[in-house]
C-alpha cells in the first residue's frame, strides 16, 4: 500500500498500539473528563484529541512541523501558550464561571464545546509534532513511493489505533462514572477533580524539554 510491506505496516500498527496503550496526558485528559462528566463528554472529547492528532500529522507529513525542531523559540512559544490554555480551563472548572471557586456539582457541557476544548488542547501540544516527525523516517521507505503518500497512510494508521485504544478507555471510565455519579460526595469533589487534572496537565506542558522525547 502505497510502498509500504505488510511488514512494515504490522511493525508500525504493532509500535502505535505500544504508544496509545501506554499511560499518559491524553489518559489523564480523557479519564479525568470521563469520570467528571460522563461517557459521553469522553467520547466528544477523544473525538477533539484525534482531530488535533489529525492536524498534527498533517503537517508533519507535509513537512510543516519541522520548524519546531529548527527554532527552539517556536517549540517553547507553543508550549508555553498550550499550558496557558490548560490553566484557563482548570481555573474555568474550579470557578464554574462565576468570580469565586464553586463547590457545586458541574453541570453538562455542549458536546461542540468538549470537541473544541480536546481539538485545541491537542493542538497546542508541540510534543505530538515532534513524536510524528520522531516516527514517520523510522518506517517510510523513500525508494518505495512517494513519501507524502506513505506518512499520510502511517499517520491515519496511528490515529484509528489511538482512537480505538481511547475509547476503549473512555468505555471503561464511563462505568466507573455512574458508580461515582451515585455518591453525593463525589458530586461535591468532582470539580476540584476535574480541575486539577486539567492544572497538572498544565504543569507538565510547561515543564516540557524542547528536546524531550514522546
Amino acid at each position: 500500500m502505497f510502498g509500504l510491506s505488510v511488514e512494515r505496516l504490522t511493525l508500525f500498527s504493532l509500535a502505535a498500539l505500544l504508544l496509545a496503550a501506554t499511560p499518559g496526558p491524553v489518559w489523564l485528559y480523557l479519564i479525568s473528563r470521563t469520570l467528571a462528566q460522563g461517557r459521553r463528554a469522553g467520547y466528544f472529547s477523544m473525538l477533539g484529541v484525534a482531530a488535533g492528532l489529525a492536524v498534527h500529522m498533517a503537517l508533519a507529513a507535509f513537512g510543516l512541523s519541522v520548524v519546531l525542531l529548527a527554532i527552539p523559540f517556536a517549540f517553547d512559544a507553543i508550549k508555553l501558550a498550550g499550558a496557558a490554555y490548560l490553566l484557563w480551563l482548570a481555573i474555568a472548572t474550579l470557578r464554574g464561571g462565576g468570580l469565586s471557586f464553586s463547590p457545586q456539582p458541574l453541570p453538562p457541557v455542549a458536546d461542540r464545546v468538549l470537541l473544541r476544548q480536546a481539538f485545541v488542547a491537542a493542538l497546542v501540544n508541540p510534543k505530538v509534532a515532534v513524536f510524528y516527525l520522531s516516527l514517520f523516517p523510522q518506517f517510510v521507505d523513500p525508494a518505495a513511493g512517494p513519501v507524502l503518500a506513505q506518512s499520510l497512510v502511517l499517520g491515519a494508521l496511528q490515529i484509528a489505533i489511538a482512537a480505538a485504544v481511547d475509547m476503549s478507555l473512555v468505555t471503561v471510565a464511563g462505568l466507573l462514572a455512574l458508580w461515582f455519579a451515585r455518591r453525593p460526595l463525589w458530586l461535591r469533589v468532582q470539580r476540584l477533580f476535574l480541575g486539577g487534572a486539567f492544572g497538572a496537565l498544565a504543569v507538565w506542558l510547561a515543564a516540557t524539554p524542547a528536546r524531550s522525547s514522546q
